[in-house]
């Protein structure tokens, strides 16, 4: 009688499975292991592959078989970094299709040791393709601008002798005093820098024989925790941070093609406009609106990783009509909310209150996550706000902000020389005269 079992490997030590046999030649055995070598070895890849694949696009189920979790590949974080290195080359591919673009950047150089290195950063080297362009007025300040030598394009420089602009009796009926600390003559200033640098993006477009397609404004006080999304550049539209609209809309920031920045950037050419409009009273966000609005320029609202650095003080806990100063670390969107570095005086429930408090349409911050702290602003700067600067900003920018409060004024005028050596166009006073109001030690004038 002939016994079957299940286990006929073991039974006929010359036994191939079937699968196998087929592969054998004509009066010739092979083990089982060789057999089935030939048949599985050219599938591993394949099944490699899928198991990759599966695991990349959410099948987590698998990283409960426990050897698979050994694999560096299936470690916490791996098919992040996949993602990412596969996204990489698209979001550069995004940022370079983009076309031709003209960063304008505007202001008093204040605490650019600060905001210059972020600008450099997550602006002017993360959209290397761009042109930048740079209207100051000289202060004593002016000498920190050395740091966009970094820049991978420098268009144009003007740093300018402020003057008083006129006010016409247009913009004195369509313009407020109330909300500036200069008056309207504020507002003016305010305005004619930034379309000063519209005025320097124009005549570099006609010496040059091209127009841009898009033009971002920002303000050199404006320091950027992380980098400009491609997502914001939106045809037809003007885009701008949420929150502190002040009646109107944010003016901190801005991104739109040429036709929508036009409109955006005529702060001071379109105020007849406004005047004939009926427009009366309006503070700088309000009349900013008014443009958009009048100009038929839709404004659409993104969260961006961006803030003022501001030296004012503001009441702590802010009022309705008051204004939150953010920690220069917050993990939320700052979305151009002023900042300072600062340990934060209130974050957590005491931030959800005081979102909840302070008028929506006024002097607010992206409330949205609950994730701003703030600062008291109540007071000067506290005591160790360098050590809090670097410990947010990082290494780098620490380093930077050190070498300036180093810096001697032949190192000042050097570096000057490089800038001005690389840029197009260059309106701004020597070097030396630059540097010395701002490095001068001795005091003497």
């Amino acid at each position: 009688m002939t016994t079957t079992t299940t286990t006929g490997a073991t039974a006929d030590p010359h036994w191939i499975p079937p699968s196998c046999a087929s592969l054998d030649k004509p009066g010739r055995r092979i083990s089982n292991l060789d057999a089935c070598r030939i048949v599985f070895l050219p599938l591993a890849p394949l099944l490699l592959l899928f198991i990759i694949t599966i695991y990349c696009y959410g099948a987590d189920p698998l990283l409960s078989f426990s050897p698979l979790k050994s694999f560096r590949l299936f470690q916490p974080g791996a098919s992040d970094a996949l993602r990412s290195a596969a996204k990489e080359p698209e979001e550069v591919s995004r940022r370079l299709d983009l076309g031709r673009i003209a960063i304008c950047l505007v202001g008093g150089a204040r605490r650019f040791e600060l905001t210059g290195p972020s600008i450099v950063k997550n602006l002017l080297k993360e959209y290397p393709n761009a042109d930048l362009f740079l209207n100051s007025p000289l202060d004593r300040d002016a000498y920190k601008f050395l740091l966009l030598s970094e820049a991978p394009k420098i268009a144009a420089v003007r740093i300018f002798e402020p003057r008083r602009v006129p006010e016409t009796a247009a913009e004195l009926r369509v313009l407020r005093s109330n909300d500036s600390p200069q008056g309207i003559q504020g507002l003016l200033q305010y305005f004619n820098l930034v379309e000063g640098c519209l005025s320097l993006i124009s005549a570099h477009e006609r010496s040059h024989n091209f127009t841009y397609e898009w033009i971002i404004r920002t303000r050199v006080d404006g320091y950027w925790a992380g980098p400009l999304d491609p997502t914001a550049f939106r045809p037809s539209v003007y885009l701008v941070p949420p929150g502190s609209r002040f009646g109107g809309l944010n003016d901190r920031f801005g991104v739109g093609d040429r036709a929508a920045s036009m409109a955006a950037l005529s702060r001071l050419s379109l105020i007849p406009k406004l005047d004939v409009a009926g427009y009366r009273n309006l503070n700088s966000e309000s009349a900013f609106k008014a443009q958009l609005v009048t100009s038929k320029v839709p404004a659409a609202e993104m969260s961006l990783p961006f803030c003022v650095v501001s030296d004012r003080r503001y009441s702590f806990p802010p009022a309705r009509f008051g204004v939150p100063v953010a920690a220069m670390g917050s993990p939320g969107p700052l979305s151009g909310a002023k900042c300072r570095p600062c340990v934060p005086a209130c974050a957590g429930k005491c931030e959800a209150e005081v979102g909840k408090g302070v008028e929506k349409t006024w002097s607010w911050a992206d409330w949205a996550d609950g994730r701003l702290q703030l600062c008291d602003a109540a007071g000067e700067w506290e005591d160790g706000w360098e050590r809090i600067f670097d410990r947010v900003a990082g290494k780098e920018a620490a380093a930077v902000r050190r070498r300036v409060a180093e810096l001697d004024l032949a190192g000042c005028e050097r570096e000057f020389e490089v800038m001005k050596g690389r840029a197009v166009s260059w309106f701004a006073p020597a070097a030396s005269e630059i540097c010395f109001r701002g490095l001068n030690r001795t005091g003497s004038t």
